[in-house]
């Protein structure tokens, strides 16, 4: 579904990816892991067309979308959850949802505003109030429930429980099992190992702009050496 290969990107002359390969299946769930200033939010933007990149190759569905705006990258199919939510303040709850509401699925939409409301009942309960009125937590459930609403076939999560109450957070590991389950492709950005090694089908390290390892779950957990050397603060 993503293919992102040799991927070189920066900003004002400063080189921040030096080569990023990455892959997302169908349907699969793949980490970008790394300490922070490795590079993550940079491929992520670069991805979504955030970012122009410098050289390499992005693709979707095998067609070459390197470069291309981020509302045509949107319009094939990908959703992003940013990081720091970036939810509109002076609307609803149900405003925030509905202003990105889209079906490019070709057939019945999977995610309607009664469906993003019953995965997240916190929102229906908020659903009048303004975005600058909720709290972390639930503004975080509006971003993912936003980016669920343009029905995208790819979902990436920037940081997608970063800074939130172990409650919350235990509600939105639940709400993206539940989404794998139903074999929504999911590209994830996280600390949370332990949560990401039951989730994920597969994990990408990054450190300085550069891939360091790749391997599942199993994998990972057989490694400590590359937690301890790339993912450990």
């Amino acid at each position: 579904m993503l293919a992102v290969g040799n991927l070189v990107a920066g900003y004002g002359g400063a080189r921040v990816l030096h080569g990023i390969d990455l892959e997302v299946g169908a349907g699969e769930v793949v980490t970008l892991l790394g300490r922070n200033g490795m590079g993550k939010t940079t491929t992520v933007r670069a991805i979504m067309g955030l970012l122009h990149p410098d050289s390499g190759r992005i693709a979707i569905d095998g067609a070459d979308v390197t470069g291309l705006p981020p509302h045509r990258i949107a319009q094939r199919g990908i959703g992003l959850v940013p990081e720091g939510r970036q939810v509109f303040p002076t609307l609803t709850v149900e405003e925030n949802l509905i202003a990105t509401a889209a079906n490019r699925t070709g057939g019945p939409p999977r995610w309607t505003l009664p469906g993003v409301l019953a995965l997240f009942p916190r929102l229906a309960e908020r659903r009048r109030n303004l975005g600058a009125r909720l709290s972390g937590g639930e503004q975080q459930m509006v971003a993912i429930a936003r980016a669920l609403m343009t029905n995208p076939r790819l979902l990436i999560l920037d940081e997608a429980t970063e800074g939130l109450a172990p409650l919350i957070r235990a509600e939105i590991w639940a709400v993206l099992a539940t989404l794998r389950a139903e074999g929504q492709a999911i590209l994830l950005i996280d600390k949370n190992l332990a949560a990401l090694q039951r989730l994920a089908d597969r994990h990408v390290v990054i450190e300085k702009g550069r891939v360091v390892w790749t391997g599942s779950s199993e994998d990972l957990a057989a490694a400590p050496e590359i937690r301890d050397t790339y993912l450990h603060v």
